[in-house]
Formats: C-alpha cells, sequence, structure tokens
C-alpha cells in the first residue's frame, strides 16, 4: 500500500516537473523565433522600452509641477522637451502619461478579447438558435459605427479611472474579432479530437479551455496587439475632442491641452514640442505593435515554423 502512495506521488512530481519543462522549452522557443525574426526583435525592444518607461518611469520622474515663471519654455537641460502653458515639465508628463495610456489601450483589448472569444467561441461551437441569436447581437453592434457611438458612451458614461475608460473603448470594438473567431471555431469543431472528446462525454467547458482556445492562441495574441493600437488612437481621439474629462498626464490629454491652451494663445518653439511629443510617442509604439504582430504568429504556430 505504501508502495503504491510512494509511486503515485513519484508519477505526480515527474509529471509536473515534465510540464514545467515542456512550457520552458516552448518559452524559450517564442523568443528564440522573435529574436531571429528582425522585424519582430526591433518591434519588440520597442515595446520592452514603453513596458519599462511606464512601469518605472513614474516612480523615477517626479509628478509635473505647475510654475507660471516658466510657462512655454523651450527645450532646455533644465527641461529637456520645454514646458507647458501651466509652466509643467513635457518630458515629466510624457513619462507619466506613459502608464495610463498602454493601461487603457491593455484594458481596452483584455475586454475586447473576453468579449469576443465570449459571443464567437459560443455561437460556433454550439451552433443552432445560440448561433442565431449571438451573431445577431454581432451584426447589429457591427452596423453601428464605432468611432460615433464610442464617443456617444464617453458622454454618458463618466470615466474616472483606467478600467472604467477600457471598457467602454471596448463595448463597440471587439464584434468583427467574435466573427471572425467564431469561423476558426466552425472549421475546428468538425476536427477528430473534438469529436472524441464530445463522445466521451467532456464538458462544453473543458472542450472550450482545452481544445479550441489553444488552437486560437496566437491569432487571439495577434488581434489583442492590434486592439491595443486602435484602442489608444481611439482614447486619444476622444481626449483631443474633450470628450473625456480624464485626470493626468494621458497624452491624448496632452495634445488636446496643446491645441487648446498653448497654440492658440502663444506661439513659439513650445507649444510645437507639447503637441509633437505625444505624438511621436504614439507613432513609435503603433511601429512596434506592426513589427513585434510580423513575427508572433510564426513563433506562436509551431506548424509555420515547419
Amino acid at each position: 500500500m505504501m508502495n503504491s502512495i510512494k509511486k503515485n506521488d513519484e508519477n505526480g512530481l515527474l509529471d509536473r516537473y515534465s510540464k514545467e519543462g515542456s512550457f520552458l522549452n516552448s518559452l524559450k522557443e517564442f523568443f528564440q523565433v522573435i529574436w531571429k525574426n528582425k522585424m519582430a526583435r526591433v518591434g519588440f525592444l520597442i515595446l520592452i522600452f514603453f513596458l519599462i518607461l511606464s512601469i518605472f518611469g513614474p516612480m523615477i520622474v517626479k509628478a509635473p509641477v505647475s510654475n507660471y515663471f516658466d510657462r512655454l519654455k523651450p527645450p532646455s537641460s533644465r527641461h529637456w522637451l520645454g514646458t507647458d502653458y501651466a509652466g509643467r515639465d513635457i518630458f515629466s508628463q510624457f513619462i507619466t502619461g506613459s502608464r495610463s495610456v498602454l493601461l487603457v489601450a491593455f484594458y481596452a483589448a483584455l475586454f475586447s478579447i473576453i468579449f469576443a472569444c465570449t459571443m464567437g467561441i459560443l455561437s460556433g461551437l454550439v451552433g443552432g438558435k445560440t448561433d442565431e441569436a449571438l451573431m445577431m447581437i454581432t451584426n447589429i453592434i457591427l452596423t453601428m459605427p464605432s468611432f460615433p457611438v464610442t464617443m456617444v458612451l464617453s458622454m454618458v458614461i463618466n470615466v474616472t479611472n483606467n478600467v472604467l475608460f477600457g471598457l467602454v473603448l471596448s463595448l463597440w470594438s471587439w464584434a468583427g474579432l467574435a466573427k471572425a473567431i467564431r469561423s476558426q471555431v466552425l472549421v475546428i469543431r468538425h476536427k477528430d479530437f473534438i469529436e472524441v472528446s464530445r463522445i466521451m462525454g467532456i464538458s462544453t467547458f473543458n472542450i472550450i479551455v482545452k481544445d479550441i482556445i489553444p488552437n486560437i492562441t496566437s491569432f487571439i495574441a495577434i488581434n489583442f496587439i492590434a486592439i491595443m493600437k486602435g484602442a489608444i488612437i481611439t482614447s486619444v481621439g476622444l481626449m483631443v475632442l474633450g470628450l473625456v474629462p480624464f485626470q493626468g498626464s494621458h497624452w491624448g490629454m496632452m495634445m488636446q491641452m496643446a491645441m487648446s491652451q498653448s497654440a492658440v494663445l502663444y506661439g513659439g518653439l513650445g507649444p510645437i514640442v507639447y503637441f509633437l511629443t505625444p505624438i511621436m510617442g504614439i507613432l513609435f509604439f503603433q511601429l512596434g505593435c506592426y513589427l513585434f504582430a510580423n513575427g508572433l504568429d510564426e513563433a506562436m504556430n509551431p506548424r509555420l515554423r515547419k
């Protein structure tokens, strides 16, 4: 009896270590493929830079403080990117605002992926009346222009934090991805391993988690990055239009203040730098997303490597 218990324990430990080893090997292969792809490598480094900037930047750089005696100063050794209409350091605003930009985009992509996967997987796997009902909702969302609806939602909902802002951006951005995921699931549902799982009586939830999602992970990851890119543009657009009374140094708020306060009332180099700084940050982040996504599908799909 004791020997059988010990053998079971040893087998359990071996299984656990083998799973951990396979995970580490998969992670190693993932980064090797990314690093071999020159475009993906550059994109990966750009995204890592912005990630480090958003995490550690606000810890190192002090929050910008108003000083009207130093307003609209050009770039100098004291203020690397100059100051805004209130005398706040533009470089400090850019660094501290990077966290809000990435968090809003991350939450928007996360909520969109959750909505799209829920609707798309259930619709494609269950079929029948469920498929018809879910696709009818999805088609209604698709027929309505997303940005005007998001504008209305941002005026109706009082946006006070990053999570709520991300939720507002995601409410009308998941429908297209849901239909694409449904198409993927319709192909997968007729595979042999799905039929075997159904014959064995495995629950729908386990089929989704263990059979469906692993086969569309690379597709979801690529769309996650694409949604983040779109969310940044949308969030900045809403702020530039003055529709989101968001607190902090979000890059969209910087652009809105540069146009409404600085560029109209004053001239000089300061307002130009104030306006261009967040634009350059957005452009470089978008470039990083595009380059990184170039090798992401190959890295997450072993069949493409072969």
